[in-house]
Formats: C-alpha cells, structure tokens, sequence
C-alpha cells in the first residue's frame, strides 16, 4: 500500500522578480497568480525552477568538479555552497524490540540559484537556495509504504545548511552533528524517526581521482561519498506509537554543478550491505535508446574498509521482473540479479514489496528497501539493500 501526503512549501519573493500577475526571473515570465503572502504554491517554486537552467545554470561562478579533489573529513560533511547542487542521503534497515521491520529514506537537498561568488547581499532572506526533503518509511510486515516532501526556500525557520558545522534542516526534519554520531530526525503525520547513527567505517569515496563520472563528457561528475555501514539506533513513529529500533544505515553525500547530461534517461543505483561486513555501491546511467553509459560504476568495500573501484565491464546487473504502478502509470524492474566476477559476488536482489514508489512534485521515482541473497567466492551470503530507480516515469 503506497500512501501519499501533501507538500509542505514557503519561499520568499526575491527582488528580482516582479508581481503583476506574472512573476519575472531575469527577463522571462512565468504566468502565474500568486498569493500576496509569502508563503504559496510548490508550482510556483517549481515554474522558477524549470526556467533557472536557462537563467542561472549553469553558472561560471559555481565551482566545477575537477580531478584531485582533497577530502578532509567532517569538513566535508558540511555544506558546499560553492557547488551550485548537493544532497544527503540517508537510508536504513531498522527492527523494533518486538521483531518488527522497517526501512526508511530521508534525504535533502540544495540547489543554488546565487553562486557564492554573488552573494553580496547580508540578508538572511534573499533568495538564494531551494532544498528539497523526502521522507519514507517502509513498513515491511504490514507492507505499507508512507511518504512525505518539503521544499522550501533557504531562510531562518525555513531550511538551510551550515558550512561550518554539520547542520541541515527543512522546518523539522534535521540532521545535525553529535559528537562522531549523526542525528536525523523527521516527523509527519503520526510517523517519524528519531536516530542516532554512527559509522562503523570510515568515509569510502567513491569514482577515481576524486570524482564521479556521469557521462563520457568530464563536466558531467560529482565529488561523492558514501558512509556504508552506521549502526543505528533510537526510535520509530507508526501511527502515533513510538517504539524502540537498531539496524543500520547508509549515507550518501554529493556535490557538483553541472546538469543532467543530454541523452540521459534515468539511472538504477544500489546500496547493498552483506552479513558478511562487505557493501557494494552500484550506478547505472540508463540512456535514451536503450543504451548503458560505459562510465557507469561501483564500489566494493571489504570488512576492513578496503575499497575496489568497478567499472561498467565489471558488473551485470538483470532484471526479473516488472512492476507497474497503478497510481504513474510506470514501469519498473522489480527484482535484479547482480553479477561482479571480479569479486566473486552473484547476488540477488528482491524489493521487500513492490509498492514503494515516491511521486513528489519534482519527480516521481522509486526507493525501495531489499533484501539481499546469493554467493561471495562460493560461500552463502545473506543481506539488505536499498535500491533508486529514476526515468521510469519520464526522462528524470
């Protein structure tokens, strides 16, 4: 069951738009009412936003990836705003006291409007970034899937993100510093979290020389870590009943500035993380036609924190079925068998059930949470994974 709620939104006008039944960014309008209170429609948000890749994106005065980029950690946990977008993304396996299962997704995201180069102005309410927050939790015995979004403008009691400490916030939903641990929480509705996280690895990064290739042309890369296994530990909100949880999570974090590449459809991203201490991270940039873009990667991090990078001649990954969803109308793969030779790996992956589809007012998508089965070097393996499928419901 996939249960669907309302947006949260609120941004302030910026100064250079203009109202007269017409909002203007730089010289170009978008035809929409607006209501004379600061607070108003995701659509307007939105509008501003389809036109910003002919206005402000992308922008010389935003950083670029470049090849030997220096992580220095927590720094880099912080906030980028010289990179025009950036996201954390957190997803977990967790288990109640009384044996009960859930995974859950929360993420957020900043896009830059004002590269850092221009922020000139001091106010705390110029306009400046937007950030986007998702919220799910999978319900895995009851085989109910609840989600939730925010967007708002950067702004004091709005959303934001520190550059000097580890802070992001959208209204309620927070991830903050404690100590080594990270602290999320988000609540919605009669369902939350509330979870402290902390690392049982060190940072894994992810590509080679610093970035993440996406396309063959080098402008279309990310600086991008992962955080692959956090034991986790707090509390779960289903219905208004708290309960008590453990598990462990995933967390992905991501900065760069350039746009989706031309010609790309979507992408199928893996988490998994096996019983036997080792995760693999693995993309597949699906492109229009059919075709997988050869720049397409993982990695594979053993018990010891030891990393390989995967390139696309290295892993397989199958299909075995397909879902439709009756609420976009979509077709996803649903259920893959993964093959790395390199690492002796043949997996399978299996959603815990099907309907855990994300329909926002950005994008519609799907995030899942897994279980994992199959052979590492000939032995049984057993785990858990999360599973993003984008372009399913048109070009992402």
């Amino acid at each position: 069951m996939n249960k669907r709620s309302k947006s949260s939104c609120s941004f302030a006008v910026p100064r250079r738009m203009k109202i007269n039944n017409k909002v203007y960014f730089g010289n170009k309008p978008i035809f929409l009412k607006i209501n004379k209170k600061i607070k108003y429609s995701t659509y307007a948000l939105f509008a501003l936003l389809l036109i910003l890749p002919e206005t402000a994106m992308p922008e010389p005065f935003f950083r670029q990836v470049l090849p030997g980029y220096q992580y220095a950690f927590p720094k880099d946990h912080f906030s980028h705003p010289d990179f025009q977008t950036e996201w954390w993304y957190y997803t977990g396996h967790l288990k109640s006291e009384d044996g009960r299962r859930y995974g859950y997704e929360l993420t957020f995201f900043r896009t830059g409007i004002e590269s850092q180069r221009k922020r000139q102005s001091g106010s705390a309410w110029v306009m400046r970034d937007v950030y986007f927050s998702h919220f799910a939790i999978t319900d895995e015995n009851k085989k109910e899937f609840h989600f939730w979004e925010k967007i708002n403008r950067k702004g004091p009691g709005l959303a934001g993100a520190e550059e000097g400490r580890l802070e992001v916030w959208n209204e309620g939903w927070r991830l903050d510093a404690a100590g080594d641990s990270h602290h999320i929480r988000a609540k919605k509705r009669g369902f939350g979290i509330d979870l402290l996280l902390t690392p049982a690895k060190p940072p894994v990064i992810h590509g080679e020389n610093g970035i993440s290739r996406k396309s063959r042309d080098p402008v279309h890369a990310s600086h991008y870590y992962s955080l692959t296994r956090i034991e986790t530990r707090g509390e779960i909100l289903i219905y208004g009943k708290p309960s008590d949880v453990k598990g462990i999570s995933w967390m992905d974090h991501e900065f760069f500035s350039h746009q989706t590449p031309e010609g790309l459809e979507g992408w199928d991203w893996f988490s998994i993380q096996l019983d036997n201490q080792t995760e693999i991270m693995l993309y597949q940039l699906r492109l229009k036609g059919g075709n997988i873009d050869p720049v397409s990667s993982g990695t594979f991090i053993g018990p010891d924190g030891e990393t390989r990078h995967i390139t696309s001649s290295g892993f397989s990954i199958l299909p075995l079925n397909i879902w439709k969803s009756k609420e976009s109308g979509a077709e996803y793969p649903s259920g893959w068998r993964i093959d790395i030779p390199g690492q002796g790996l043949s997996l399978r992956v299996i959603p815990s059930f099907k309907e855990q589809e994300l329909i926002t007012r950005e994008a519609t998508y799907w995030e899942g949470s897994c279980s994992v089965s199959g052979n590492y070097n000939g032995i049984p393996v057993t785990g858990v994974g999360y599973t993003e499928l984008t372009g399913y419901a048109g070009s992402f």
